[in-house]
């Protein structure tokens, strides 16, 4: 049995850890201004993922994703009134695939231009990448199978 001061300074440790992973998980980074990008627009992100499926077709993971994907990242995306790519925000990316990060920015950025917004405007969407290089957004995803 651990004495109360062990006991105490585990209960510690473990807050804090709990603290730290309850912090980690905000959507938005601290000291992210949300004037850096123009506010997100949910009702174009559909008409974004759609844009990017058809664009790459060959490249989306068909049916229900496996348990295990080797990479998530939650990335902003700022198009310009004319569907260009205007700027890429990483809200999460998978740095333990830095490979990942830069495949996803080209496919951003060759995809353009995307659809025309009726302004400025921007979406976040999460891509979950699987070990063979084919992924699914969020917004359209097929789900995922169970481990």
């Amino acid at each position: 049995m651990p004495s109360p001061v062990r006991r105490r300074e585990w209960l510690a440790v473990a807050a804090a850890t709990g603290a730290a992973l309850v912090a980690g998980c905000s959507s938005t980074p601290s000291g992210v201004s949300s004037r850096q990008a123009p506010a997100a627009d949910p009702a174009y992100k559909r008409a974004a993922a759609g844009h990017l499926y058809r664009r790459y077709a060959d490249r989306i993971y068909p049916g229900r994703l496996p348990p295990m994907l080797y990479a998530i990242g939650v990335l902003e995306t700022v198009i310009e009134g004319n569907g260009r790519v205007g700027s890429l925000r990483w809200l999460r990316a998978p740095s333990h695939a830095p490979e990942v990060v830069a495949q996803i920015e080209r496919l951003v950025r060759d995809a353009a231009p995307f659809p025309a917004p009726p302004g400025r405007t921007s979406y976040i969407d999460t891509w979950l990448w699987d070990q063979s290089g084919r992924f699914q957004l969020d917004t359209l995803t097929e789900g995922q199978q169970q481990l």
